[in-house]
């Protein structure tokens, strides 16, 4: 009798055989090998002993990637038992999080099974072309690089004649967005990358997906340590560059200096004899803009891009957000194909069917062609930046596909420390190594890689920062109980934090910080790592009001007619306003009324006016939440 029909008669997978005969001392045997009669006594043998040892156990059929919820279906065990036994060994699961083979085993040994594992196959789409590729001349794609601050979103302002810069915190792109210039002469694509040191991960994944990197140096600064940064991503991808060199207008401009620093990193200017394109441009004024633009789309020119035309779409997601009102949204550039409104698509690990395709300027389309940057809705999960965008031919493939693709991907978890506040900071003294664990929590995805490039840059000879858990939208109740779990604190970036989840964090006596700057955050990780944390002026939430009604009596006051969801809301108090789960304004209450009486608060359950300082722009469903200051010492706890 051949192995494997030794192995289908005993029910066993081929390979899970020959490991077993190997235990057993039967080595060098293959699939067509034949098993003798004596081998086959000694394997019944060793049957025999293994099940007198597995006595009163069951056999659970699994794929090697279940996560909570599907292994309590299959060994009909309550996900919250599994949960604590996880937590009890040190390791931190939520329900959807794909557990690894020997995490399984440890479960079904806990719960008296016995875990016999399947085989799977990768799973891969190949893009489906109808006959002949047909190609089309497609715009490049740019990416727009440089130093914090030396202009690259003012260019990018100046090209798009809106004012993105203005808009954005310290005037500092804080995420990725792309947006498609047509002109006469052909349309161009851009990526506006942040610019920040700490961006590195997203001005790298932005270079996979563009055809021309834009390298913006000031000319009164001259070249940064970022700059080669950026200037090294582009040349890894080899990507061709063009370098801008930004604010001529400025009395101490000096762009030949740039061209000498930059010409020590092989980037020789064309009138010196080597083959980089340096354009002298204004953000400001405007000057050279157009030259740049010539310029990109004759290196376009040069690089003859072409799309396939007459297969199923496929692009990259640049973005990724969940939105209160219209769900996930993933932001994407069409690479092949054309995209349209129905289509039934996979992504990563999630899928749906196309509902709407909304273009930069929040216009909806019917379709989009390649080089075309688009929001689509749709989508059941939110998807990482950088993966594929793939049209397929049902809702049932792209379902199928994404379900083996989510048992594919198995996310190891590293059990994690109890460690305390205080005794991490008695630790640092003493000099020893530990560890901070952190849950963070962002508005885009992005930004994640983001942060966790600027802890990587923190010296971590004393400290290993362990970001045990991450994600976007609002700081939630399960971060704060993941942080009680692990001892951990909660970052939260350009997000708010949920008021049950506030609650739950001063019951648990859990840090939460909040940020607008993301180099805050390394500054304060820093200083609480030295503990040389300053007292600071702490903001307190004391309550939340619900926007039923707007009210304009002219251009320039608006009253929001409310009532006080949670709380109560002060007069003069500070306020941030939450929209579609985001932060959109903060400001100062000035106004508060209850019917005609100006007053100094209102309570919970009761209806007032709310004016705010400089703000009229209402929406009903926007939340009002109200801040009192206090003082409170900014140092470790336990200190």
């Amino acid at each position: 009798m051949r192995i494997y029909e030794f192995a289908k008669k005993h029910n066993i997978q081929t390979k899970d055989l020959l490991k077993m005969l190997e235990e057993i001392g039967i080595k060098g045997k293959q699939t067509l090998s034949q098993i003798t009669e004596s081998e086959i006594n000694k394997f019944e043998e060793y049957l025999k002993k293994g099940e007198k040892k597995e006595e009163g156990k069951k056999e659970v059929v699994l794929t090697e990637n279940e996560n909570v919820n599907e292994l309590s279906k299959k060994i009909k065990i309550p996900s919250s038992d599994i949960l604590k036994f996880l937590l009890d060994e040190k390791i931190i699961v939520n329900l959807n999080q794909t557990l690894t083979k020997e995490q399984i085993k440890k479960i079904c040994e806990k719960f008296n099974y016995i875990p016999i594992f399947q085989e799977t196959k990768p799973q891969t789409i190949e893009r489906k072309v109808e006959k002949q590729p047909v190609y089309i001349k497609r715009p490049p794609v740019v990416t727009v690089m440089g130093h914090v601050d030396h202009g690259k979103t003012t260019i990018l302002d100046k090209i798009r004649n809106t004012k993105v810069a203005e808009k954005e915190v310290g005037q500092i792109t804080q995420k990725i967005g792309a947006y498609k210039v047509n002109l006469p002469e052909g349309s161009i694509v851009f990526l506006d990358t942040p610019g920040h040191e700490a961006f590195t991960a997203m001005r790298a994944m932005g270079a996979k997906i563009t055809d021309i990197v834009v390298l913006v140096v000031a000319a009164d600064e001259g070249v940064k340590p970022q700059t080669i940064e950026a200037l090294n991503h582009a040349k890894s991808a080899n990507i061709p560059i063009i370098v801008a060199i930004n604010k001529i207008d400025k009395p101490n401009a000096n762009p030949e200096k740039v061209k000498q620093q930059l010409s020590e990193y092989g980037m020789i200017p064309e009138e010196w004899g080597g083959n980089t394109v340096y354009v002298n441009v204004s953000g400001l004024t405007g000057e050279g803009i157009n030259d740049l633009l010539e310029m990109i789309l004759l290196v376009g020119e040069m690089l003859d891009l072409k799309a396939i035309i007459n297969c199923k779409c496929d692009g990259t997601v640049i973005e990724s957000s969940i939105d209160r009102f219209r769900g996930p949204v993933i932001s994407v550039i069409i690479e092949n194909g054309i995209l349209k409104v129905g289509d039934p698509f996979i992504v990563g690990t999630t899928w749906g069917k196309v509902r709407a395709i909304i273009d930069e300027w929040g216009k909806r389309l019917t379709e989009a062609n390649p080089s075309t940057p688009v929001e689509i809705l749709g989508a059941h999960e939110i998807a990482i930046p950088g993966e594929k965008f793939k049209v397929v031919d049902s809702e049932k493939e792209a379902r199928e596909f994404s379900e083996k693709m989510r048992r594919e991907r198995e996310n190891i978890v590293v059990p994690v420390k109890r460690l305390s506040l205080k005794d991490l900071y008695e630790e640092i003294k003493k000099g020893e190594v530990k560890e901070l664990n952190v849950i963070l929590k962002t508005d885009f995805y992005n930004s994640i890689d983001a942060i966790k490039n600027i802890f990587s840059k923190i010296p971590q000879n004393e400290i290993k920062i362990n970001i045990i858990h991450s994600g976007t939208g609002p700081i939630s109740e399960s971060d704060i109980l993941l942080a009680s779990a692990s001892n951990g604190i909660v970052i939260g970036f350009k997000v708010p934090v949920e008021p049950k989840a506030k609650e739950l964090a001063k019951k648990e006596n859990i840090e939460v910080r909040t940020y607008e700057l993301i180099y805050d955050i390394s500054e304060d990780i820093i200083k609480a790592m030295e503990g040389m944390l300053e007292p600071e002026i702490k903001e307190e939430m004391v309550g939340q009001a619900l926007v039923k009604k707007v009210f304009k009596f002219d251009k320039n006051f608006v009253v929001a007619g409310c009532i006080v969801v949670s709380g109560k809301v002060v007069k003069d108090s500070k306020v941030k306003i939450i929209r579609n789960g985001k932060i959109i304004y903060n400001g100062i209450l000035t106004s508060l009324k209850r019917f005609k009486d100006n007053v100094n608060e209102v309570s919970y359950n009761n209806e007032c006016g709310i004016g705010i300082n400089n703000f009229n722009n209402f929406e009903e469903g926007d939340i009002i939440q109200s801040f009192i200051e206090i003082e409170i010492p900014k140092k470790i706890k336990g200190e």
